[in-house]
């Protein structure tokens, strides 16, 4: 499985050189007074946590020596806890991957779904938060399950894993776009009756277009029997997120993890996700394959992934 959202547009070339001598410097001087068990976490300067990511609002923005959005959130909270400068670092979503299977930074955030196969070349901490299978719906509309798409228009971005799954709904047509400006302004128009983007970018486009005259509607996920007859309907189904950081990074994995889980029990990720929308039922409760999939895999095998209290 990929991410769900593949590569973002391409940086600048000169943005791009930049990004590689950030990533190539080890010139940070640590900060003072770093304790014992901070500089004990192992990242690459000690007390601070050098992060790759991309701009993908309102997941990750960097603003000035911040990185902000939920995902940025999420990890702010958490470097504090554990006593850690963020330095962030912008690339794109294969310099974010690339950054870390090297070890030029100390983690990627940003929706990065876990995988099996991406797994074997660094770690994943336990899930921030999941993401759900997300419509772009033109209001008075409602569709609930696959079969409500037969025969639909339906528009994603283009070499978005959405693409697949539209692909294999019987009789539907799709329309993809460069990016998610081109689903939405055609969704408002009429040409497209659903559009499949990340979530919060639904959410955040209902904000700011009210013209559009959208709503969000989460689309019930294919039941196993369903993926098993079309392998593609995986797509719809939800993913599980993760920050990742490099194989050899068991320590700082192990003590973001703690601290992650820690924040579904005392309300700090239900907090942050209705910051920026979006509904604590639908990004803090896993559904029955996260478990299996990990279990045995990177997690022991009596392994319970996170959740917000049922």
């Amino acid at each position: 499985m990929t991410r769900i959202r593949p590569l973002a547009a391409a940086l600048s070339t000169a943005l791009l050189m930049l990004t590689a001598a950030a990533c190539g410097s080890d010139g940070d001087d640590a900060p003072t007074n770093v304790s014992a068990k901070t500089a004990a976490l192992g990242t690459l300067t000690p007390g601070v946590i050098k992060v790759a990511v991309q701009p993908y609002a309102p997941y990750t923005t960097v603003q000035g020596d911040r990185i902000v959005g939920l995902d940025g959130d999420i990890l702010t909270y958490v470097a504090e806890k554990l006593g850690l400068e963020i330095k962030p670092q912008v690339t794109d979503f294969a310099g974010m991957l690339a950054g870390v299977q090297s070890r030029r930074v100390d983690i990627t955030i940003g929706g990065v779904a876990w995988s099996a196969d991406r797994q074997k070349q660094g770690l994943f901490t336990d899930p921030p938060y999941y993401s759900p299978p997300a419509m772009a719906v033109r209001d008075g509309r409602t569709y609930k399950t696959v079969d409500d798409l037969k025969g639909l228009q339906l528009g994603t971005v283009e070499g978005y894993v959405w693409v697949k799954s539209i692909q294999s709904v019987p009789d539907a047509k799709l329309h993809a776009y460069p990016d998610a400006n081109g689903v939405f302004d055609d969704l408002g128009a009429g040409r497209v009756d659903v559009g499949f983007l990340d979530p919060l970018i639904i959410i955040a486009a209902q904000k700011e277009r009210p013209d559009l005259k959208i709503s969000t509607q989460y689309l019930t996920p294919p039941t196993a029997a369903a993926v098993k007859a079309k392998p593609d309907y995986q797509y719809f189904q939800p993913y599980q997120t993760g920050f990742y950081l490099p194989k050899k990074a068991t320590k700082l994995e192990q003590a973001i993890s703690a601290q992650i889980d820690a924040m579904y029990t005392n309300g700090e990720l239900a907090k942050l996700v209705k910051k920026y929308g979006g509904d604590p039922e639908q990004f803090l409760k896993p559904a029955a394959e996260v478990a299996t999939a990990r279990r045995g895999v990177d997690r022991p095998q009596d392994w319970t992934p996170p959740s917000i209290a049922h």
